[in-house]
Order: structure tokens, then sequence, then C-alpha cells
């Protein structure tokens, strides 16, 4: 079964959520709990390097999470993104829309 582990560190800022694993309609409920409730509160950035696999569902959670923070006065950054997330985002046509960053350093 597939799994996905959620790690949340905070600076200053922002919040940290480090991503391992698969993100899919199986795995991202407590991702979407989490992110969902923080982009209300400040910015998030989700490190996607060692992101296995994502779906739809897992693309749809981030966009939300997007667009919820944007309406917040906020912004979430995916920070280096794994392959299949590239891919995944690429094949959405969204590449466009989100931040996307190297380091915590550029959270603004």
């Amino acid at each position: 079964m597939d799994k996905l582990k959620i790690v949340e560190k905070f600076g200053s800022n922002y919040a940290l959520i480090e991503l391992t694993g698969v993100i899919n309609s199986y795995t991202c409920g407590e991702l979407k709990q989490k992110v969902l409730s923080l982009v209300l509160d400040t910015n998030v950035v989700l490190d996607l390097s060692k992101v296995e696999a994502i779906d739809s569902s897992g693309i749809g959670i981030i966009m939300a999470a997007f667009n919820d923070a944007e309406d917040s006065g906020l912004k979430l950054y995916m920070m280096n993104p794994s392959i299949p997330v590239k891919q995944a985002v690429e094949d959405t046509g969204f590449s466009d829309t989100f931040y996307f960053i190297r380091s915590v350093t550029e959270v603004v």
C-alpha cells in the first residue's frame, strides 16, 4: 500500500511541509487537512523533492490550497518538485500558475 510521510516545520513567515512517498486518493487525507488549514494563516512551502508519484487528487489538493492562499493574501510554493510532480503539473497545464522555488529563502 502507498504511504505518504508528512513533516511540518515552521519559519518566520512560512510553514514548510516536507512530503515523502506517494500523493494519491488513498494518502492525501492528512495532507489536505494540514495544508488547507495552514494556507489561511501563513505562506506554505511544499517540499516535493521526495514525492515518488502524484495523481489528480493530489494535484487537486495543491490547486485548492493555492487558491485558498491567494484568497487570503498569502502564497503556496512548490519547492524542488520531483520529476513525477513536474510531469503531473505540466500535464494539467498549470505549470505557469504555481510558484516554484528552490529554497525557503525565496519565500516573500
